[in-house]
C-alpha cells in the first residue's frame, strides 16, 4: 500500500495552485465568481478545468490571475495554464561539465521525489532545445577530484551490481514503490562524486552509474504519472551521459523523454527528441540502433507519416538482424528483445491506423502484437498490461469489441499485481475509444472493475 504522501498527485497546474492555498474546486469557482460580481457555479467547472483541458474563458482567467497576483500581461502573453504559478521550473541552465553535471544530479535528488507533478513542466523550444545542445556538445576529459578518501574499481564494482536488482524491482512493483529506493542509491553516488577523489578511468564510471540511475529514477516516475519530476532526473541524466563521455547513454535518456512527449500527444516535440537520440547515439550496438530506430519510427507514426516511419522500421530490422550476443549491449538494454521489437513495431502501425484509418494497419498491429504476448517472458507483467491494452485496441479497430473488452479486463489484475499510472491512464483511454455506452452488457462489469483501479491508483 503506497504512503498517504505518494497519493498527493497533482494532475494539472491549477491542482498545485489549490494545494499551495488550501482551497478546494468549490473554493477555486467562488473565488473566479467574486472578482468577476457573478453568483458562480458548481464545482464541476474547475473540475473540467484540470481533468478534461478546458480552458477557462478570458474574463475568467483574468480574475484568477487578479487572486493569485499575476499580472494580467502575462496571462495574456502565455497561454492556459501557462502562467500559472505550480511550482519551482524543472532547471537546464546547468554547464556541460563536470561541475555543471553534479549540480544537476544534486538539483534532481534535492526536489525529485517532492515533485508531485502529473503534467510536464519542459515543453516547446525549451525542451527540444535541450536535446539539440547535447547533440552539438562533445564531451570534454574528466579530470581526477581530489576532494576526500579515494575510490576503488572494488567499491564502484558493488554500487554496479545493485542496478540489476533495483531493475528487476522496478520493472516488478511499479515505479511509485520502486523510485525512492532508486533516488537514495543516486542520492548516494552523487555524494562520492561530490566528496571523494577517484582518478579518471574511475570518474567515467561512477559518473555513469550516476547517470543510469538518475535515468531509472526519471522512468519510475514517469511510470508512476509525475512528469515533473521525471523530466528533472532526465535532464540530470543527459548532463551526466556527457560528463561521461558516454553518448549511447544520453541517447538512451532522449528516447525516455521522447516516449513522454509521445504519451502526452506532443508528438511533434518526440520527434526532435528522437531524431536527437537516432542521430546522436555515436558508435553503439546494432541492438541500440534498432532501438533508437523504433522510437523515431513511432514519432513519425503518431504524425501519420507512413512513408518516413516505414523507412525507420526498415532500418529497425537491418540492424536488430546484425545484433550479436546481448552481452554486447550496454546493461540497461537487456530489456529489449525479441517480443520488444515486435511490439514497438505493433505500436506503430497501431499509430498509423489511428491516424490514417487503414484497416491493413489494424490488422499489422494486430499481428505484430498478438506475436510479442506469445513470446513475452511471464515474468514481464508490467509489459504484459501494456501490450495487452495496445492489443486490445487493435481489436477494437477491426471491430472486434467483444475480444478487446475481454482484452482490457485481462489487463485489469496485471496492473494490480505491478502498479502502473502510466498503464492505467492508457486502460482508461483505451475504454473511452471503444464505440460502446455504459450500458451495454459487455462493458458493465469491466467499467466498475476500472473504477475499482483508477480509484486505487
Amino acid at each position: 500500500m503506497a504512503r498517504r504522501e505518494d497519493r498527493a498527485f497533482y494532475v494539472h497546474p491549477l491542482s498545485v495552485v489549490r494545494a499551495d492555498r488550501g482551497w478546494t474546486q468549490q473554493n477555486l469557482v467562488d473565488v473566479v465568481a467574486r472578482r468577476l460580481g457573478n453568483a458562480g457555479n458548481g464545482r464541476q467547472k474547475a473540475w473540467r478545468w484540470e481533468h478534461r483541458g478546458v480552458t477557462p474563458d478570458r474574463p475568467s482567467q483574468l480574475a484568477l490571475a487578479a487572486e493569485l497576483g499575476v499580472p494580467p500581461e502575462r496571462v495574456r502573453q502565455e497561454p492556459w495554464p501557462c502562467w500559472l504559478p505550480d511550482g519551482d521550473p524543472v532547471r537546464t541552465d546547468f554547464g556541460w561539465t563536470q561541475p555543471g553535471s553534479i549540480s544537476a544530479l544534486e538539483d534532481a535528488v534535492e526536489h525529485g521525489m517532492r515533485d508531485r507533478r502529473g503534467f510536464m513542466k519542459l515543453t516547446g523550444a525549451a525542451l527540444v532545445g535541450l536535446a539539440e545542445e547535447w547533440l552539438r556538445i562533445e564531451p570534454s576529459e574528466l579530470a581526477a577530484a581530489v576532494r576526500g578518501g579515494q575510490v576503488t574499481h572494488a567499491f564502484v564494482d558493488r554500487l554496479e551490481d545493485g542496478v540489476p536488482r533495483l531493475r528487476f524491482l522496478e520493472a516488478e512493483r511499479g515505479g511509485l514503490r520502486a523510485r525512492q529506493l532508486i533516488s537514495a542509491e543516486l542520492g548516494m553516488v552523487v555524494e562520492v562524486l561530490d566528496s571523494s577523489s577517484y582518478t579518471t578511468e574511475i570518474g567515467k564510471r561512477l559518473f555513469a552509474l550516476a547517470g543510469e540511475l538518475s535515468r531509472m529514477a526519471g522512468w519510475a516516475c514517469f511510470d508512476a504519472g509525475l512528469h515533473a519530476a521525471a523530466q528533472r532526473y532526465w535532464t540530470a541524466a543527459l548532463h551526466v551521459a556527457h560528463a561521461a563521455g558516454d553518448r549511447t547513454m544520453g541517447a538512451n535518456v532522449l528516447k525516455s523523454m521522447s516516449l513522454q512527449c509521445y504519451d502526452a500527444a506532443n508528438h511533434r516535440e518526440a520527434l526532435a527528441l528522437a531524431r536527437s537520440a537516432y542521430e546522436g547515439a555515436g558508435q553503439t550496438t546494432p541492438r541500440a540502433r534498432a532501438m533508437f530506430a523504433l522510437r523515431e519510427a513511432r514519432a513519425h507514426a503518431a504524425l501519420g507519416d507512413p512513408a518516413a516511419c516505414e523507412r525507420l522500421l526498415g532500418e529497425a530490422e537491418h540492424a536488430i538482424s546484425k545484433s550479436g550476443p546481448a552481452d554486447e549491449d550496454p546493461p540497461w538494454l537487456g530489456y529489449f528483445d525479441g517480443a520488444e521489437f515486435w511490439a514497438q513495431v505493433g505500436t506503430c502501425y497501431l499509430d498509423l491506423s489511428r491516424a490514417r484509418h487503414r484497416s491493413e494497419h489494424s490488422a499489422k498491429a494486430e499481428a505484430h502484437l498478438e506475436r510479442t504476448l506469445q513470446s513475452l517472458p511471464r515474468t514481464k507483467i508490467r509489459d504484459r498490461a501494456t501490450y495487452v491494452t495496445r492489443r486490445a485496441t487493435a481489436q477494437a479497430q477491426l471491430g472486434e469489441l467483444d475480444h478487446a473488452c475481454h482484452l482490457l479486463t485481462e489487463a485489469i489484475p496485471l496492473i494490480q499485481q505491478a502498479p502502473s499510472r502510466r498503464n492505467t491512464q492508457h486502460l482508461l483511454t483505451a475504454r473511452a475509444s471503444l464505440p460502446l455506452n455504459k450500458r451495454d452488457r459487455r462493458v458493465r462489469e469491466l467499467d466498475e472493475q476500472l473504477t475499482e483501479l483508477e480509484l486505487a491508483s
